[in-house]
């Protein structure tokens, strides 16, 4: 999937926010807590991790809601560190069950916000295609959901969210 347009999306979205909330100071370290809190709530939203529980995950429109949340947070702090240049979602392959994917995508953002380079930059956005593809999410659906929720983070930047 080409990046270069949802990058720009979110360099918009970001310069916004930055003069609308009168934001200075450097808030990567935010904007990392901030993905993994997004991480957990899309973990929380697949409950593939309760066991205890027979209730099944929420429909497929909240947990595309929430992935796409993450969506936001990746694009924003590579922006960042200059990262942007990435034009289309890397390739790989992450292995396990859903859990464990989830597991292995904290790692990778840790890994990432320690390191702050291309190639653990590059490793998370591997691990975000691992859990679209094991929640059954296409490219296209996570198109039109960052474009929808892009829409709603500016009405929400209007209204003193």
């Amino acid at each position: 999937m080409e990046l270069t347009t949802l990058f720009k999306m979110q360099r918009e979205l970001d310069t916004y926010i930055q003069k609308n909330q009168s934001i200075t100071e450097d808030v990567f370290k935010e904007k990392g807590l901030a993905l993994l809190v997004e991480l957990a709530e899309l973990a929380n939203e697949t409950r593939c991790f309760k066991f205890w529980s027979s209730k099944g995950p929420s429909e497929k429109e909240v947990i595309l809601e929430e992935y796409v949340d993450s969506i936001h947070f990746i694009l924003s702090l590579g922006i960042e560190k200059e990262l942007d240049s990435l034009k289309e979602w890397p390739v790989g392959e992450v292995m396990g069950d859903l859990t464990e994917v989830f597991l292995k995508t904290v790692t990778a953002i840790q890994e990432f916000i320690a390191k702050s380079d291309m190639e653990s930059y590059k490793n998370v956005w591997i691990h975000y295609a691992a859990i679209a593809k094991k929640i059954g999410i296409s490219y296209i659906e996570i198109m039109q959901a960052y474009v929808e929720k892009n829409e709603e983070n500016y009405k929400r930047q209007q209204t003193g969210y």
